[in-house]
């Protein structure tokens, strides 16, 4: 685009404006990194009203150097919705931070260290230069025969590591786990009839048994079984109607009238997920009686009219090349991986945000 007369273009600047933005997006999630490790949004929710900059300053017992950046940091995350401000009362004669306190936003709550359904353990993995890395050797990898970028940063896959290395272990099954209770909790409330007329439920990778667990509570009379790796689940206690089975998805799953897939196709290539979905095949009866594949996972443009949603989605699929063999998918491409595993028909509920409630018959 040339200058002419020696003006500058609304549209360049705004092209610059808007190539800036990108640039530096990698702040935002590094902002708030920085604040759930300080415990910022736990030590505001803990204070109970709004907290003065000058109050989260000795709470955090930072220097007092610290106060303009903090002020600072607690800027761009309030511009990001994750904290409000508010007028609070203070002392007569003081200006001090102008009477304006910080509140938790809503999103906030998700990332409360204690909160059972926190997104925390995830947002601390997804952070963590072990998954921040592959995206330094992308270039790299285009250009290479390796299975991803993160083999191509550390030489293994990302499931040879997390089983390797304990911190990122714990961290991405408490993310698993947390997750799953929102879910499970958004199923039962809006489409608890999914399980109606059900004998047994397998819950493929379903680690501890925080789904099987709240499927048991809410339908006792089906037989729910965790089924994942033997050293995900050796020593596990089950109970009545839940019990704990160790496999391998990709050689067999337990029989049962339905198999659960929460968040787990989009880790593995097409050519992975037939092999999965042909054992989950196997394991259930005709759809005469009964048998169903119930999937949780990303629909892609399923929420076409909400735009940052799309954008999560394809951010996420970006996720999956990078770390693992994985795609979030469209309609389209999950309609194709059902008939050629051998199922005849599928029904998409899209009632859990960027995911979908995905029930597929043999």
């Amino acid at each position: 685009m040339a200058l002419q007369n020696g003006e500058m273009p609304q549209e360049l600047l705004d092209s610059q404006a808007h190539i800036w933005n990108h640039m530096l997006s990698f702040i935002k999630s590094m902002s708030l990194k920085c604040a759930i490790q300080l415990q910022i949004p736990d030590i505001i929710d803990r204070h109970g009203s709004p907290m003065l900059l000058s109050e989260l300053i000795e709470a955090l017992a930072i220097k007092p150097e610290r106060t303009h950046s903090l002020s600072r940091l607690m800027r761009i995350l309030v511009h990001s919705g994750f904290f409000l401000k508010q007028s609070v009362s203070t002392p007569v004669g003081s200006d001090e931070e102008r009477g304006e306190g910080y509140l938790l936003a809503p999103a906030s709550r998700l990332l409360l260290k204690e909160d059972p359904l926190s997104i925390r353990p995830l947002l601390l993995v997804a952070l963590d230069p072990i998954l921040m890395d592959p995206w330094q050797h992308m270039t790299k990898w285009f250009q290479n025969d390796d299975v991803t970028p993160f083999y191509t940063t550390h030489g293994r896959t990302f499931w040879d590591m997390a089983s390797q290395e304990p911190k990122l272990n714990q961290l991405f099954n408490e993310a698993m786990a947390n997750d799953a209770r929102l879910v499970i909790s958004a199923i039962l409330k809006h489409c608890g009839h999914i399980f109606e007329g059900l004998d047994s439920i397998v819950d493929v990778g379903g680690g501890t048994g925080t789904v099987t667990k709240a499927i048991v509570k809410a339908f006792p009379n089906i037989r729910c079984t965790s089924f994942d790796l033997p050293h995900l689940v050796n020593g596990l206690v089950g109970s009545k109607n839940l019990s704990y089975v160790g496999g391998n998805m990709f050689e067999a799953i337990p029989n049962a009238n339905a198999i659960l897939l929460k968040w787990i196709l989009h880790d593995w290539s097409d050519e992975e997920c037939m092999k999965i979905l042909k054992q989950c095949r196997e394991a259930i009866p005709t759809k005469e009686n009964r048998g169903k594949l119930i999937i949780i996972d990303m629909v892609v443009k399923v929420h076409k009219r909400e735009n940052e949603l799309l954008e999560t989605q394809l951010l996420f699929d970006m996720l999956m090349m990078s770390l693992v063999t994985g795609r979030e998918r469209s309609e389209k491409d999950w309609a194709k991986l059902f008939l050629d595993a051998g199922f005849s028909d599928y029904k998409i509920t899209p009632i859990l945000g960027l995911r979908s409630l995905i029930e597929v018959y043999p």
